[in-house]
């Protein structure tokens, strides 16, 4: 199996409301997310490629104009808007314009992340 993988990167702020009062996520606050994008098959195409990173680029305008310094829970319309959550988000975006879709991490900080692969 290949995979090929690719880092995006945006601003944004997000509020765990749920929480009790004293969880600092139930506070509004924010992070520099990173988003990893995993892609895989079991052949390459005919130019050696898994996918053209090129091809990626939808993702990059996506992340950039609907996420990017916004704030995720007005974007995803609910108060769950965790890294576990914003994985699956971006897994389901990502499978039906690339089907070599086979994770995504989401980081909140250098030493924090979650990722979704079914």
């Amino acid at each position: 199996m290949f995979s090929i993988t690719k880092e995006f990167h945006f601003s944004a702020s997000h509020q765990l409301s749920h929480l009790p009062d004293d969880h600092q996520c139930a506070r509004l606050h924010g992070h520099n997310y990173i988003v990893v994008v995993e892609l895989s098959a079991a052949e390459l195409d005919e130019n050696g490629f898994v996918r053209d990173y090129h091809e990626l680029q939808p993702l990059k305008r996506y992340i950039d104009d609907e996420f990017d310094h916004r704030h995720l829970n007005d974007v995803l319309g609910h108060d769950r808007v965790t890294s576990e959550c914003l994985a699956r988000h971006f897994y389901d975006w990502c499978k039906v314009r690339l089907p070599e879709t086979s994770a995504v991490r989401v980081s909140e900080t250098p030493k924090t992340w979650a990722e979704y692969r079914p």
